[in-house]
């Protein structure tokens, strides 16, 4: 029997994947919550095989939780979202992620792949893997000067501009500057995927 632990925000959700699973004789649900942070404590007492994790909630992210639940269990997470752009993939690899689906999979992709990742087999939705490919077949990114991932760490802080040029002894107008070439650099328009891809890419420790 593959345990399982449902990860989502969304109560229809939770109870639609719930039910999907319960059709299995081979899987059970043993718990479900809507946050990061009841994930890691409630992966801890559950000791599933597998944590089904959506990928953005509102108090911890499914990368963090990923990433607690990886280094305190023998669980493994499959990613379980809406969201497919490089950014979130990458963080959840990096956080330690066996697999990533979307939501929109067919029934029978979703029961494989949640035994699949029971095996410690990789899982990817078809678009996540070309995603994953493409990426590896683009240039190796330009690297950020020890400037520019000044900067973007106190982007990570949550510090506006003029406080970040206070704190780097900087002009308003630099802060400005090195953000254009960090956006341009991480292929980015804005804060926080610039502070989403940095983490991917290990730039940045996850939050």
């Amino acid at each position: 029997m593959i345990t399982v632990l449902i990860v989502d925000d969304h109560p229809v959700v939770r109870e639609g994947v719930r039910a999907l699973l319960a059709a299995e004789p081979d899987l059970e649900v043993v718990g479900d919550c809507g946050s990061g942070a009841d994930a890691v404590a409630v992966a801890g007492d559950l000791a599933p095989d597998v944590v089904l994790m959506d990928v953005r909630m509102p108090d911890l992210g499914g990368a963090e939780a990923t990433k607690r639940i990886v280094a305190t269990t023998d669980a493994k997470v499959l990613m379980l979202t809406t969201y497919d752009n490089d950014a979130d993939v990458l963080a959840a690899v990096a956080a330690g992620a066996v697999g990533y689906l979307l939501k929109d999979s067919p029934r029978d992709v979703l029961v494989a792949g949640v035994r699949a990742t029971a095996r410690g087999e990789t899982v990817l939705s078809p678009t996540v893997a070309s995603r994953l490919v493409n990426r590896m077949r683009r240039p190796e990114p330009v690297p950020l000067t020890a400037r520019e991932l000044d900067v973007l760490r106190c982007v990570a802080r949550g510090l506006s501009n003029p406080d970040i040029g206070r704190a780097l002894f900087i002009s308003e107008t630099t802060v400005k500057s090195h953000l254009v070439r960090i956006f341009d650099k991480l292929e980015v328009s804005d804060r926080t995927a610039a502070v989403t891809v940095a983490i991917g890419r290990g730039l940045l420790p996850v939050t």
